[in-house]
């Protein structure tokens, strides 16, 4: 039973490792291809629209954000489930790695907003209710990373007393 296991964990490392690999080479190609967009809007497009460069630069700026956090996942999987032996996390690293990740979130939503506000004011402001409700999202987040924040830290401490 014991050699099932042992044998079974090394598969799970190696779906793990596999998963991070392409988790990583997603983001390198979602990085690369926003460059080329900007490049291409800047100096190779013939078709250059007035004002599109701006939405141009927020969606790649929003796309590396996403990529970055792509990139995180692949490093958090390699981190904890392919190099670290499986023993649980403390509360602090739980805390650190989530607080990470709500931000890149954060970053990511809020880019995301900024384009569409961008876009809606070219067109129509009717359109603006799509970007509000994402801020407002953004707010919710941060809200909750500020509570979330807060109690873990008082967990924290409350533990280190006793």
């Amino acid at each position: 039973m014991h050699q099932l296991r042992s044998v079974y964990e090394s598969f799970s490392t190696g779906v793990y490792l596999l998963a991070a690999v392409a988790l990583t080479l997603l983001s390198i190609s979602i990085m690369g291809w926003s460059v080329f967009e900007v490049i291409d809007t800047m100096f190779l497009a013939k078709r250059h629209l007035e004002g599109s460069f701006v939405p141009v630069m927020l969606q790649s700026v929003g796309a590396i954000v996403i990529a970055v956090a792509i990139h995180d996942v692949a490093k958090y999987m390699v981190d904890e489930e392919v190099l670290r032996t499986k023993e649980l996390r403390s509360a602090v690293e739980a805390r650190e790695t989530l607080t990470k990740i709500i931000v890149i979130a954060t970053i990511a939503v809020t880019t995301e907003a900024l384009v569409y506000i961008f876009k809606a004011g070219m067109r129509d402001l009717s359109l603006l209710v799509y970007p509000v409700l994402l801020l407002f999202a953004v707010v919710l987040l941060l809200v909750g990373l500020g509570v979330y924040q807060r109690l873990s830290f008082q967990v924290e401490n409350g533990n280190k007393k006793t």
